[in-house]
């Protein structure tokens, strides 16, 4: 590989681990500001999905460019936290909603119909609650 090359890499490997560390700093944050837990966990799942993968596409890059390895492992952990991290949230998301059992208590959906999680459409009427 030439010199321009390789510097690009490190350019590349260097900018997906700030990356990564950005999106790991605003999740914590968002983690411990914000108030309730339908708001708190999209900032988590967010850091885990784009942070913890961003550092792994580094890490794959990193040692397959510069070391001459593949690493298989890591794009099956990539793999997989793409794949659980949205769906565990969104499973925390609806055994919330359901655990409260409230539905005029939960935000309004901004369309006619009302929240899937409870199999029936709100009455278009009704103004949506603040």
């Amino acid at each position: 590989m030439t010199d321009t090359m390789m510097l690009l890499m490190e350019i590349l490997v260097s900018g997906l681990l700030v990356l990564a560390g950005v999106f790991g700093l605003v999740g914590s944050l968002g983690l411990l500001k914000l108030p309730d837990l339908m708001t708190r966990l999209h900032a988590p799942t967010k850091a885990t999905t784009l942070g913890v993968g961003g550092a792994l596409i580094a890490s794959m890059l990193y040692f397959g460019v510069f070391m001459d390895q593949f690493s298989f492992h890591e794009l099956m952990i990539t793999l997989f936290l793409f794949l659980t991290a949205p769906i565990s949230a969104n499973l925390i998301a609806k055994a919330h909603v359901l655990r409260e059992e409230q539905p005029e208590k939960l935000p309004p959906t901004g369309a006619a119909c009302g929240w899937a999680t409870f199999d029936e459409t709100a009455d278009p009427s009704r103004p949506p609650e603040a």
